[in-house]
């Protein structure tokens, strides 16, 4: 839709051109007197002469302003000489026609009629227009023209970058509008995995509903709600429920649609959006990512926020000012509470902040069976197992993961998603695509064997809280392989004990290298990314170091430029050094720890390691089984000896059309060898009968 705005507006520019471009030709055409070429300017002493002698044909008198103006035309095309400036000669033109200017009073007027009667010319006297006429028709009414043209011009422009909302006069009017509550279909029935949120919301909705219920008490609805959460946990979602389930005016705006390059323009969207709502009031006023507008005041540097706290004054006016109205509700999702003013963080103007935060395994179970009505699902896919899959995931998340399913489900020329589909499709969301068509070198996929091994080793020795879900040696994104380690159940706390466990199982890959090869790869760098933020926020937040203390150093809230640096940190160099010291220590402990487990289980480590290389993927119950026995579970064994289903979309093509083929040559079988089988199962009865 907005090609074809663009386009529309390149070709309307591209015809007030052509209208500019005849203006000023018809502006041209007028000052210079309709002249054409093939007229030249005489004199009067040479018209006399040429009048005199007969080559003239007509000619016409028009009076003007104290001369007279003459044209005509000649009997025959005159030779005329002239000078090139160009190329430095003379050039010889033919002329069919003449103009000349001659005074009122000049005694050549006398001459010009004693001439025309000697040269056989007809005259014709013009009548003289009013001055006045004439000089507003030569020149008012091209300027109207050009003021008109421009006009236009400037409207079609203010349309195509504003909103469409009466162009270039209306940068300041708010490009919110109220939706139709009819349209709004979405309730909190749809709406999953937020319950306390919704409760939360509920008494806005009654209040909508019913204001005199709430007034008649005394009591005050909050102004102001701010939903604040990570992205994708159903903010936005949440705020159209709410106007679903009102069914009042829905402003629905972006923090950033108030800026533009223009100074003082969102203070006027801001007054702009206020006073439509109240008009329409009951209504609800929702702002996404509100941070875009609503950050601390005086944090910039430079003084370039000035139009930015101009908005936000002036939004702080309007929600709690002398004008404020109780009929308008303010909905602000963000995830950056911690940037947001004081100011519009007080009672009485996002008085409600609710926290949308990522679901539980109930909630998440509940969100996927949500997204999972206009899906088929197999009977083997279980909604609750994969919520329990996917600890820390949103709704977002859980969307993307069906939809992937399908897709890989449809690609596979399937009717139902089965459970492979999900799994898949759980990998994909999490690491990527599979490329198993990358090309990798024996002593490469040996050392990714026994690395990502490593990891699922020490998984399975420290599994109090944390447990091994599946691992391999499938290149995937960026990784050459991957193990998947889950908490046994969503946790809201962490303790030291298991952050020590999370470190250890991180490190396993690069003790395994170590003791195995004897070498180190740069396959561990992920590794090491993540523990040592949770090393760092043991000891700077969580106050897990003896030798720091039990002080926050990180984590209170997001640094504006200039806080951190230049001599302003939080703490001195000497906390600082302290701090990195501790980091590396706490790294260096998780690593030595799971170096004694690996070195203390060389033989289970081994059988994971060969089972990688042989299957390149280990679920769960396969791991558990090698850590204990050594060997491979029955039923994965013969499984993988078995036909497995198409992965790629070539395979995936090639399976479906033997299908097909194998159901073609089914129904075409011939007549007779189906009656052949016919007496023969006959035949076999009539024997087991006797």
């Amino acid at each position: 839709m907005n090609n074809r705005r663009n386009n529309g507006v390149f070709r309307n520019s591209f015809l007030y051109i052509i209208m500019f471009l005849a203006v000023i030709g018809v502006i041209t055409f007028f000052t210079n007197g309709g002249s054409q070429s093939g007229t030249q300017e005489i004199n009067a002493t040479k018209f006399t002469s040429q009048l005199t002698s007969g080559k003239i044909k007509t000619y016409s008198i028009q009076p003007g302003n104290g001369v007279y103006k003459i044209s005509g035309d000649y009997k025959k095309a005159q030779t005329v000489s002239s000078k090139s400036p160009l190329l430095g000669g003379s050039t010889t033109n033919k002329v069919t026609s003449f103009t000349t200017t001659v005074l009122t009073n000049d005694p050549v007027v006398k001459e010009i009629q004693e001439a025309t009667k000697k040269g056989d010319a007809s005259e014709v006297v013009k009548s003289q227009p009013s001055g006045i006429l004439s000089n507003i028709l030569i020149t008012l009414v091209p300027m109207l023209i050009l003021v008109g043209l421009f006009y236009l011009m400037m409207s079609q422009a203010g349309q195509g970058g504003g909103g469409g909302r009466g162009g270039v006069m209306n940068f300041g009017k708010s490009k919110a509008k109220p939706a139709d509550p009819k349209s709004n279909t979405i309730r909190f029935a749809d709406v999953a995995g937020a319950e306390e949120e919704k409760q939360e919301l509920v008494e806005v909705v009654d209040f909508l509903k019913d204001p005199k219920k709430f007034a008649a008490l005394g009591a005050r609805i909050p102004a102001g709600v701010l939903l604040e959460g990570p992205p994708g946990t159903g903010k936005t979602l949440l705020a159209k429920a709410v106007a679903g389930e009102a069914g009042v005016p829905f402003y629905s705006i972006s923090g950033s649609d108030f800026v533009e390059m223009f100074v003082g323009v969102g203070a006027s969207r801001v007054r702009d959006l206020f006073d439509n709502a109240k008009r329409t009031s009951p209504s609800i006023i929702f702002i996404d990512e509100i941070d875009a507008i609503g950050r601390k005041r005086g944090s910039g540097m430079g003084g370039g926020n000035d139009e930015r706290e101009q908005t936000l004054n002036q939004m702080l006016i309007e929600m709690d000012g002398f004008t404020k109205t109780d009929a308008v509700i303010v909905i602000a999702a963000t995830n950056r509470s911690d940037v947001l003013d004081p100011a519009l963080l007080r009672p009485g103007r996002f008085d409600r902040k609710i926290l949308v935060g990522a679901p539980d395994v109930k909630g998440r179970e509940a969100v996927l069976r949500v997204h999972a009505k206009n899906k088929p699902l197999a009977a083997d896919v279980d909604l609750k197992v994969i919520a329990q899959q996917t600890p820390g995931f949103v709704g977002a998340d859980l969307e993307n993961l069906l939809n992937e399913a399908a897709l890989l489900a449809a690609r596979r020329n399937k009717q139902e998603i089965d459970a492979s589909d999900v799994d898949e499709a759980e990998d994909r969301v999490i690491a990527g695509p599979a490329k198993k068509d990358r090309v990798i070198s024996k002593h490469e996929r040996e050392t990714v064997a026994y690395h990502e091994a490593g990891h699922a080793l020490v998984g399975m020795v420290l599994s109090n809280a944390r447990v091994v879900h599946k691992v391999t040696i499938v290149p995937r994104g960026r990784a050459g392989g991957y193990a998947i380690v889950l908490p046994k159940e969503d946790q809201m706390l962490l303790n030291k004990d298991d952050a020590m466990d999370q470190i250890a199982g991180l490190m396993g890959g690069r003790a395994a290298e170590e003791i195995i090869f004897h070498q180190q790869s740069s396959g561990a760098s992920n590794d090491f990314q993540q523990a040592t933020g949770i090393a760092r926020a043991m000891v700077t937040q969580y106050g897990m170091s003896d030798k720091v203390g039990m002080v926050q150093l990180e984590g209170g809230g997001a640094m504006f430029a200039g806080e951190q640096f230049g001599g302003n940190a939080p703490f001195s160099e000497e906390t600082s050094r302290m701090v990195d010291e501790e980091i590396r220590r706490i790294s260096t402990e998780g690593f030595q720890q799971a170096k004694e487990i690996i070195a203390s289980h060389r033989e289970q480590h081994k059988a994971i390691a060969e089972a990688l290389l042989k299957y390149e993927t280990l679920d769960a119950k396969e791991i558990k089984s090698l850590f204990e026995t050594g060997l491979m579970p029955a039923e994965s064994e013969a499984q993988a000896n078995a036909e497995h289903s198409a992965a790629t979309f070539e395979e995936a093509k090639a399976e479906a059309a033997k299908k097909d083929a194998e159901q073609a040559a089914q129904y075409t079988q011939p007549e007779e060898a189906k009656n052949d089988d016919t007496a023969s199962d006959s035949t076999d009865n009539d024997v087991n009968e006797k």
